[in-house]
């Protein structure tokens, strides 16, 4: 079963300390940054600082991931050869503004070749790329569907936004067509629900929330996150809520027994219709929180 992604927190390459508290603070997934959180003059050593604290470290308690520099950067080359001693623990690996299918495919290539360093599975390590360009957005659907080792996409809210000239906003508004188009592209090449970007403002509670619910309308299925503090907001609205789960049970219960009478179609008492697309929905909600090991209404 893969793993839940309603949080994914990232932590610069470059800080040992973050990396092994991040392991361990209750995030989902936990994502290394080799990329934007560390300074062109020091791309060497931070890569060598996180692969270093990642060989020593229980990985055991989060999904482990690592974003590596762009395919337009000297540095790619460098970040994923040094990850195969890694891969036999590294669930994924970041791709950073992607913005065609071909950029899936070169880091694919690569990954091959240290996966077969490390002497595990070719394919074995998956990739989640990033959309963060108006390029990107656009050829979204060809990213997603690229390779088999791609497990979803990632929204990058903050570079889109600086590419447009627009201010990120909580309500997501200014980026709403982008985002719809990302779930869109996702959903189209089977994929697992796509993760938001961060909300950047720390200390903001209502605007982090409001970020995610948002998110979380428009069809995405986590959230990065900047800080731990984050963690629990965003983890919360991204969880199924006790009114949704209940509204589920009934639905199932309801369209069971009309299956078992033959019909294809009913209206609950407070006058919801129910046909096939309704009843898999919430199907789809039961057997989410039973695969965690939880309790249905």
């Amino acid at each position: 079963m893969e793993p839940q992604l309603r949080t994914i927190l990232f932590v610069p390459g470059d800080r040992p300390s973050r990396i092994v508290n991040a392991l361990s603070c209750g995030a989902e997934a936990v994502a290394v940054d080799l990329e934007d959180a560390v300074a062109e003059s020091v791309k060497g050593e931070a890569r060598e600082t996180a692969v270093s604290v990642l060989s020593d470290a229980d990985t055991s308690m989060a999904t482990l991931m690592v974003r590596v520099n762009g395919v337009r950067t000297p540095h790619m080359t460098d970040d994923v050869a040094a990850l195969s001693t890694l891969l036999a623990h590294l669930d994924a690996v970041i791709l950073p503004m992607a913005e065609s299918a071909d950029d899936v495919a070169h880091l694919s290539e690569l990954l091959s070749s240290a996966e077969v360093d490390a002497g595990v599975e070719i394919g074995s390590t998956r990739v989640v790329a990033t959309t963060e360009t108006a390029a990107g957005v656009l050829a979204a659907r060809e990213i997603a569907a690229a390779s088999d080792r791609v497990l979803t996409l990632l929204f990058g809210s903050a570079d889109l936004s600086n590419e447009l000239g627009v201010e990120p906003t909580p309500d997501g508004g200014e980026l709403a067509t982008a985002r719809s188009m990302v779930v869109l592209a996702t959903a189209a090449a089977h994929l697992r629900k796509p993760v938001d970007g961060p909300y950047l403002v720390l200390d903001d509670e209502t605007g982090l929330e409001e970020s995610t619910r948002t998110a979380r309308r428009l069809g995405f299925g986590g959230k990065a996150v900047i800080h731990p503090a984050q963690l629990a907001t965003v983890g919360k609205t991204f969880a199924p809520s006790p009114r949704e789960l209940a509204w589920a049970r009934r639905v199932d219960d309801a369209f069971t027994d009309a299956e078992r009478a033959g019909r294809s179609a009913v209206r609950l008492d407070d006058g919801t219709f129910i046909d096939y697309p309704v009843a898999h929905r919430a199907r789809a909600l039961l057997r989410s929180v039973l695969a965690e090991g939880g309790t249905t209404p």
